[in-house]
């Protein structure tokens, strides 16, 4: 079975060319059709030599996902239900703003850690997507927002790793996807303009951290104590809050100085009071940063609910004295687009649960 070319970055691909008797130079050439042209047959890619481009017909696939649905919010956001294989889609989200244009990817069907308060992880979950999976999901949204807007050149600015999954808990096709986001030839996107979400696996951390030490991290905490994380965030019972925030402390006092975010949602009655604020302050002390309030976004069948707005400021106030902190704009809930509203269609759930290993890439 032939692999996706789309899966391959450029060292992957020069590997691959050199395999095949052609020299490096000419996967600069192939990324920049690839990724930049959005090119979706090789014949297309008229400087190669024919037979390289027969001989990739040969070695490779070079098929985006499909699109099930496109649905766009009255706030201008647009939602993309993208189908992976015979039995699961998954979900890509576009949000513009006045000064930039940022793209939510999607890293898993469905998602294994079961955090309490979002969507996704009520779907269950069936695998990693392949790093061409991953890529598939920026090269689609360009094509189509360059097809609803002509002028607009560039509409993807920024990139978060925020949509279904956790994109730690798979390493191995996530990092060949962000090297090609960063990548000159491909989309040449900045590193403080691509942001990897994580809620704590802790092992991952650390290597991403020496992988890719420049990419913005974000960290779901959600709650200030071990105790409540246990029930709103279950990997914190494999690596709770101390081991938490000793790893965040080595991003923020490392050698570039980086500001992690900190993503907490807003629950009414749960992690929302004046104490939780005042916890939450002691708490990132270890490790300083931004934080970003998030308010509740329901979905069929939760208990939860989101903090009243007065709360949520009261919250924000206690904070802002020492933190940055900001309450997220809720943007695509009328087309169930918004932070924790994210289900795809997980049809097929024969593995729902995995295990998050000490190498979760495997």
């Amino acid at each position: 079975m032939t692999s996706s070319i789309l899966s391959l970055d450029r060292n992957a691909l020069e590997g691959a060319l050199f395999e095949m008797g052609f020299p490096s130079y000419r996967a600069q050439q192939i990324i920049k059709w690839l990724h930049q042209h959005q090119i979706k047959t090789f014949d297309k890619m008229h400087n190669l030599p024919k037979l390289l481009r027969q001989q990739l017909e040969e070695a490779f696939t070079l098929e985006d996902l499909g699109i099930n649905h496109e649905h766009v919010s009255k706030d201008g956001t647009v939602k993309w239900l993208l189908k992976v294989d015979e039995q699961n889609s998954i979900e890509t989200v576009y949000i513009p703003e006045s000064n930039r244009g940022t793209l939510c990817i999607s890293s898993q069907v469905g998602c294994a850690l079961d955090c309490s308060f979002c969507s996704t992880g009520k779907q269950g979950f069936n695998r990693n997507l392949t790093t061409g999976e991953i890529i598939s999901q920026l090269r689609i949204a360009k094509q189509r927002l360059c097809a609803i807007n002509p002028t607009q050149k560039h509409p993807i600015t920024n990139v978060v790793m925020m949509g279904m999954g956790e994109p730690l808990a798979n390493e191995k096709n996530l990092y060949p996807a962000l090297r090609l986001m960063l990548d000159d030839h491909a989309y040449g996107l900045a590193y403080r303009r691509v942001t990897v979400s994580t809620s704590g696996i802790v092992p991952a951390m650390k290597r991403m951290n020496s992988e890719l030490p420049q990419i913005a991290l974000a960290v779901s905490l959600h709650a200030a104590n071990d105790q409540l994380r246990d029930q709103l965030v279950p990997i914190n019972k494999k690596y709770p809050l101390e081991q938490l925030m000793a790893v965040c402390n080595s991003y923020y006092e490392g050698q570039r100085k980086r500001q992690i975010t900190y993503e907490y949602v807003m629950l009414d009655g749960i992690n929302d009071s004046k104490d939780d604020a005042r916890a939450l302050k002691k708490l990132l002390k270890r490790a300083p940063g931004k934080i970003n309030l998030i308010p509740f976004n329901p979905f069929p069948n939760t208990s939860y609910k989101q903090s009243p707005a007065k709360r949520i400021d009261q919250f924000r106030d206690i904070l802002n004295d020492t933190y940055i902190t900001t309450v997220r704009k809720t943007r695509g809930d009328d087309i169930a687009a918004a932070c924790g509203q994210l289900a795809g269609d997980i049809t097929d759930k024969a593995r729902r649960r995995i295990k998050i290993y000490e190498k979760t890439s495997q």
